[in-house]
């Protein structure tokens, strides 16, 4: 009699755990049915899946595309935050070495900046070259000049030439806004606009951000700078180098030839939500539509390419 007991208690109790397990596998296969499919997740989902933080410092001629890059892909990926800030070429890629933040954002290669000492700290960055940027000499609208050549740039950044009715223009003092040298957007101008590095003169204004330069230009009577084409707008002159346009189809021919690739660098290879974020930067949406619309370049689109050293070849 006991025995009949016992076996009919742990027959109930076979019975509860079966039918609590029925339940619960209803209720995940009807979760599953509503809305898509478990190897389909929708665009709200997927987004949902990463998470995380991302710091990202370095060029301001790159700023601006990628924050706004950034603000669309919180959008759909509401579980990362990402922070943008500028400080310069150079800052950016002395902090992604140093795992300060997760991406430098550089006009330059990193092994123009990070030499000698920190050769190795370069050889252990990952490049993702993301867009390409034409820069151009600006100028304070009323100067009175179009165009300027090579040596007339040399000589203004030299000192040679104070004046700018000794270039055409007007008899107005030549009022020099330069970047730090930190800045990769006054590295690559140096290099293909002037071919040489120079020295700061006295009189000169530095500033640390293309924004501040961009308004400093328009604001000083007789200012001269330089700027990525994203920056260019009514407030300051574009001039042309050596009789050519500083325009995006003349950077896409090879016709212009200051430009520099863009660079996202990873100290090493990306941690997921970095990975996603770089991966939807090179996405159609973002290289023809962002992209394009603050005035960068696809690389995709360069008919011609240029290597660590400066040359220029053909595609």
């Amino acid at each position: 009699m006991q025995f009949r007991k016992s076996w009919i208690m742990t027959l109930a109790l076979t019975s509860v755990v079966a039918l609590a397990a029925c339940g619960n596998n209803t209720t995940t296969n009807n979760g599953g049915n509503n809305g898509a499919a478990t190897n389909a997740p929708t665009e709200a989902s997927s987004g949902a899946d990463i998470s995380g933080s991302i710091l990202a410092s370095g060029s301001t001629a790159l700023q601006p595309l990628v924050e706004q890059v950034a603000e669309k892909f919180m959008e759909t990926n509401t579980g990362v935050d990402i922070q943008v800030q500028g400080g310069g070429s150079g800052t950016g890629l002395t902090q992604v070495a140093e795992k300060q933040v997760d991406i430098g954002n550089s006009d330059v290669f990193a092994e123009e900046k990070l030499k000698d000492a920190d050769a190795d700290k370069a050889a252990a960055l990952v490049d993702h070259q993301v867009a390409v940027v034409g820069i151009s000499t600006v100028t304070h609208p009323e100067t009175g000049v179009d165009g300027l050549t090579k040596q007339q740039l040399v000589d203004i950044f030299t000192g040679k030439v104070t004046n700018w009715k000794e270039v055409g223009g007007a008899d107005q003092k030549i009022q020099i806004i330069n970047r730090p040298g930190s800045s990769g957007t006054r590295a690559t101008y140096e290099s293909f606009a002037l071919g040489m590095k120079t020295e700061d003169l006295q009189g000169s204004i530095q500033e640390d951000s293309s924004g501040t330069v961009k308004k400093m230009i328009g604001e000083t009577p007789g200012a001269i700078g330089y700027l990525g084409l994203s920056y260019l707008d009514d407030s300051v002159k574009a001039i042309s180098y050596d009789g050519v346009e500083p325009s995006v189809d003349n950077v896409i021919s090879g016709k212009y030839p200051v430009w520099a690739y863009e660079h996202m660098y990873t100290n090493g290879e990306p941690n997921e939500t970095v990975k996603a974020f770089l991966d939807y930067f090179m996405t159609d949406e973002v290289q023809t539509g962002d992209v394009v619309e603050l005035g960068y370049i696809p690389a995709s689109k360069m008919q011609v390419s240029r290597d660590l050293e400066g040359n220029v070849t053909t595609k």
